[in-house]
């Protein structure tokens, strides 16, 4: 985590200084990062949360380059991601149910997005594929799979 963490916080401190470059290689290593040790790391709710992070932050940095539909491709592939990890059953209980906590922020962040920049094929094809179930009708599923 501490590894992530430096990466993360060196990516920031390029981000407010406007080195795009070297703060999109920082946020795409600790995305790597995040990805590699996402169903190994200790604390579930530290992976989901670094994984969330590292997306959300490409997707900050795409729309401050002006390029929105790139910021829309990471937040649905964070979505995505989470939504497939609630569902695997090969993860640990704990890991799907802090995907679970955590996909209402990253679903909330889509619908703000949308709501500010408008959709693009991806984020409409990520809604389309929402719109027969709710994320709250997951939850129960995830109990029944002790």
């Amino acid at each position: 985590m501490e590894h992530w963490k430096d990466m993360i916080g060196t990516g920031n401190r390029h981000f407010q200084i406007g080195d795009w470059v070297e703060a999109r290689e920082l946020y795409l290593q600790a995305l790597a990062w995040a990805q590699t040790l996402f169903d190994r790391w200790p604390n579930a709710d530290e992976a989901v949360a670094a994984l969330v992070v590292s997306y959300h932050n490409l997707a900050d940095l795409h729309l401050c380059l002006g390029q929105p539909e790139e910021s829309a491709e990471y937040l649905c592939a964070c979505h995505e991601r989470l939504l497939r990890s609630m569902a695997d059953l090969r993860l640990d209980e704990g890991l799907r149910e802090a995907a679970c906590r955590h996909s209402r922020h990253t679903y909330a962040a889509l619908l703000g997005f949308i709501s500010e920049h408008g959709t693009y094929p991806r984020t409409e094809a990520l809604l389309a594929t929402l719109a027969p179930r709710r994320l709250a009708d997951t939850r129960p599923a995830l109990r029944y799979y002790h």
